[in-house]
């Protein structure tokens, strides 16, 4: 007989803790998806990499590397501050729904005026 596996916890934007197994993709097939003006992206973090940098989809979610350590948040705080000006809005403008100390995450970003070039391409390769 095999163990459980613990569902890791997480918190919506305010802090409310709810399961990842209650959590549907909303992004479908993709990385991303809008709602509305609302830029909804799913993450997956490389804390303390060599660079800060956006990579490549990888499934359902884009891969982004920050520099900085793991510790309390701070590399989901730093990703936030790097990500901001890529789209165009402020830090106040992209929300983090889930992980905010977890590498699996998903951000909602209000009414980006610029888009990373990933998000153009995946764009133009759907049918």
């Amino acid at each position: 007989m095999r163990p459980k596996q613990a569902r890791t916890a997480a918190r919506l934007g305010d802090g409310t803790p709810v399961s990842l197994g209650g959590i549907r993709n909303s992004t479908g097939d993709s990385f991303f998806c809008w709602q509305g003006d609302v830029l909804v992206v799913n993450i997956l973090g490389k804390p303390a990499a060599s660079k800060d940098a956006i990579g490549k989809p990888k499934g359902t979610q884009l891969k982004v590397s920050v520099t900085a350590a793991p510790k309390g948040g701070r590399a989901t705080d730093h990703m936030v501050r790097f990500l901001a000006p890529l789209f165009g809005v402020t830090v106040a403008d992209i929300e983090v729904v889930f992980g905010q100390e977890n590498v699996n995450k998903q951000l909602r970003i209000r009414a980006p005026r610029k888009l990373p070039a990933v998000f153009t391409q995946q764009t133009l390769l759907e049918p």
